[in-house]
């Protein structure tokens, strides 16, 4: 039993040391603070912003503050200066435990578990004491006028006592500095009278350099009025003369630029003149090369509608005429085959009513071949003709042209006359032979100006109608073969003719053939 205890126990009380070991052991110092472990070792250990351990009931912690401290060293009573005058001086001081291992040490024996307030309190004495020593070598007025020099000297007397403590000064200053008798005011009394006095002093001065300095500026901006002015009446003499100047050279190229404008207006004038001229040229030569070309299409059109023509007509007659024949053929062998049916059921009646009914078939079918002939010829003859016609218009261009104009030429001398009808009385100056011959240039303008068209329209159309007058006739020179100006021979009265004589044979050879089925036989009629 006691074996067993033992077992469970000894542990237990070995948990419960460690966890007191722990809780009471451990320790945390802050950044502003300095935790020392002293006891077992020789030399304590000091934590600054980190965590150790400490053992229970043999090791000691301590604490130092470690955080900048105010200390108010003000004095409490007037002290002498160096002038012997009684001052009070309000300073205020700025420490701290310094960081080096030596100075800490010498702090932890001065200032170990004290609060900043305790620290500031022991740290005043010694501080007011060394103000006291520094008021007392200077004089009233290096303490008002020079205070970071007074600071600074009090900073250097107190840091070799503050070092003996383990204390870092870190700043001084001086916040009021006050005398037993007002003598800080009255040297500003002085100090402000002599800086009215300087004030005064200077302002009169000033008043005199600007009274001086007025008076010559006034004469130097007089002297500078009368020169400008001078030089200004000259510049205004100069501008004038340069005015003159310049009108007169502005006057001669403006007659120089209106000569040569006028030159230049004249010779685009003939520049335009020419181009319109040219134009109206080139546009008459257009003009009669597009009458050319209208000429020859139409008469291209012309030739091409007649040959046209003619091929639909002959290829419709020659159509027409096949169909009919194939028709009239398969009428005749259907009504042949119907007849030689109605024979064979017939075959007992007398053979010479099946004679006549032979022959009268073969009377019909004889009348349709003639009469799909005689068709057949006169398509053809009408396809001829109008082949024939075609070729007479083909060849019929300037001699119809030719004709048109013989025929308007009755017309056209008319009207050149009719100038001449109008005058009712020609007075000529002179006599005799002179007299007759101007009564003869009257006269004679008709001949001349239809020679002038003559030449006209043979430029135009190529026909000359001289060479026809000359020929005799239009007959003669359309109807005998004579060639115009170049063209070929054409005989287009013959041509005419022959095309209407083979039109009308092939239709005398239709009439022909009809007559000649007609005296065949029986006509369908007769045989129904």
């Amino acid at each position: 039993m006691l074996d067993y205890l033992s077992i469970f126990l000894i542990p237990a009380v070995i948990l419960i040391l460690l966890v007191i070991l722990i809780t009471q052991g451990y320790v945390k110092a802050p950044p502003d603070h300095a935790y020392i472990i002293s006891g077992l070792l020789k030399e304590p250990r000091v934590l600054i912003g980190r965590a150790g351990f400490k053992i229970p009931f043999f090791e000691q912690l301590d604490k130092l503050y470690l955080g900048q401290i105010t200390v108010d060293i003000k004095t409490d009573e007037y002290i002498p200066t160096n002038d012997f005058i009684n001052v009070m001086v309000d300073a205020v001081a700025k420490v701290r435990v310094a960081d080096d291992p030596v100075q800490m040490k010498l702090a932890m024996r001065n200032f170990l578990n004290k609060e900043a307030a305790k620290i500031a309190i022991d740290l005043q004495d010694s501080l007011q004491g060394n103000m006291r020593e520094i008021i007392g070598t200077l004089t009233l007025r290096a303490i008002n006028t020079d205070r970071d020099s007074f600071s600074d000297q009090v900073m250097a007397k107190a840091s070799k006592d503050m070092e003996k403590l383990g204390i870092e000064i870190l700043s001084c200053n001086i916040q009021n500095v006050t005398d037993e008798h007002g003598l800080i005011q009255d040297l500003g009394m002085d100090n402000t009278s002599k800086i009215r006095k300087d004030a005064s002093i200077a302002k009169a001065e000033a008043e005199r350099d600007i009274a001086i300095a007025k008076a010559s500026a006034d004469k130097a901006a007089n002297d500078a009025r009368v020169m400008a002015e001078t030089e200004i009446a000259q510049k205004n003499n100069e501008l004038a003369i340069k005015k003159a100047e310049l009108q007169k050279d502005s006057d001669t190229k403006k007659a120089e630029a209106d000569a040569a404008y006028e030159i230049q207006k004249q010779a685009q004038e003939r520049t335009i003149l020419t181009a319109t001229v040219n134009a109206q040229i080139a546009k008459t030569e257009r003009e009669a090369e597009l009458r050319r070309q209208e000429v020859a299409v139409q008469q291209q059109a012309l030739e091409a509608e007649i040959n046209k023509k003619a091929d639909a007509d002959r290829y419709a007659i020659e159509q027409a005429a096949a169909a009919d024949l194939t028709r009239r053929q398969r009428e005749a062998d259907a009504k042949k085959y119907e007849q030689e049916k109605e024979a064979e059921a017939r075959k007992a009646q007398a053979e010479a009513q099946k004679y006549a009914m032979l022959q009268e078939a073969e009377g019909i079918r004889a009348r349709g071949e003639a009469e799909a002939a005689a068709i057949q010829a006169k398509a053809l003859a009408e396809a001829e003709g109008m082949e024939k016609k075609a070729l007479a218009y083909q060849k019929y261009n300037k001699a119809a042209m030719a004709e048109m104009m013989i025929k308007v030429l009755p017309e056209i001398a008319g009207k050149i006359a009719e100038p001449l009808a109008q005058i009712d009385k020609i007075t000529i100056i002179g006599g005799g032979a002179d007299g007759e011959k101007a009564v003869g240039n009257v006269a004679g303008n008709v001949p001349v100006v239809m020679a002038k068209l003559f030449e006209s329209m043979k430029e135009a159309t190529g026909v000359d109608l001289a060479d026809i007058m000359k020929a005799d006739s239009y007959e003669a020179q359309v109807t005998r073969n004579i060639n115009l100006t170049g063209a070929p021979d054409i005989i287009i009265g013959g041509a005419a003719e022959e095309a209407d004589g083979s039109a009308d044979d092939a239709g005398r050879a239709a009439e022909d053939a009809g007559r000649s089925v007609d005296h065949t036989g029986r006509t369908e009629n007769d045989v129904s």
